[in-house]
């Protein structure tokens, strides 16, 4: 067997074991194809229906995961926090997660997994770094901004901190359960509190879809931007503005798995 092949084949068996958690909220349009591309490279994947009002749950009724619906929506933080609890009760290691709406490839999880085995204890980012010029410009000017203060609060540049793939590792799933704020403020707080813990980030450059036929997206640029901006504000001012970090987030070059 050559070094490829035995790459390959240790790829596989850790995609097999690999656990997916994709939280979905009026999905029906693209979930199925969205968890029908999962379980071609992972062998659990948990579906987090939050309290759709289409047919998200049902159109993934007959196909081989594990489904938890909310009866009404309670935000993307509890849809993960659930998704998360499931995942550790079915013994993950780490938990990959993917956005419902197909804007993610699930192609790109064996690269997520490979990142985490090469860097152990890191929080993996699928980076929207691909094809990134088809990024509507408000995401992009949100995204950056999003980024910025992220970084400052990390003590590390931070690609894509806004970005729904991810891998996790168990430590970084066991903070974020412990974590208080909800909506899309959350996963900025899971990677800050994390880098105070010391799991810090790695990216994978990947290709995000913008097609128009897929819903609007449910983040919203200055609404959400604002949220974190105001969370991360606070923790720099509790922190004595952490000058410190800002310095290393602006000097020190990231990580980025290719």
């Amino acid at each position: 067997m050559t070094g490829e092949q035995t790459q390959a084949t240790q790829s596989a068996d850790a995609v097999a074991t690999g656990v997916v958690v994709i939280p979905a909220l009026n999905e029906e349009r693209a979930i199925r194809a969205v968890v029908t591309a999962a379980l071609r490279h992972c062998a659990k994947v948990i579906v987090v229906d939050d309290g759709s009002s289409d047919r998200t749950s049902d159109v993934v009724a007959d196909l081989p995961v594990e489904r938890i619906r909310h009866a009404t929506p309670q935000g993307k933080a509890m849809a993960l926090r659930d998704g998360f609890e499931l995942a550790l009760k079915l013994g993950a290691d780490g938990v990959l997660t993917m956005d419902g709406d197909g804007q993610h490839d699930a192609a790109d999880l064996p690269r997520l997994l490979a990142a985490a085995k090469r860097y152990p204890n890191h929080i993996v980012i699928g980076a929207r770094l691909l094809g990134k010029d088809a990024q509507p410009d408000k995401n992009r000017f949100g995204n950056a901004q999003a980024d910025f203060w992220v970084s400052w609060a990390c003590g590390q540049r931070v690609v894509d901190s806004q970005s729904g793939q991810r891998y996790y590792p168990r430590a970084a799933i066991e903070t974020a359960l412990a974590l208080p704020h909800d909506g899309f403020v959350f996963e900025s707080e899971i990677l800050i509190e994390c880098a105070a813990r010391g799991i810090h980030t790695v990216s994978v450059p990947i290709k995000a879809s913008y097609e128009e036929e897929r819903r609007a997206s449910h983040f919203k640029p200055f609404r959400d931007v604002s949220r974190i901006t105001r969370m991360i504000a606070g923790r720099l001012l509790r922190g004595g503005l952490m000058l410190g970090n800002l310095r290393r987030s602006r000097t020190v070059p990231p990580i980025v798995v290719s």
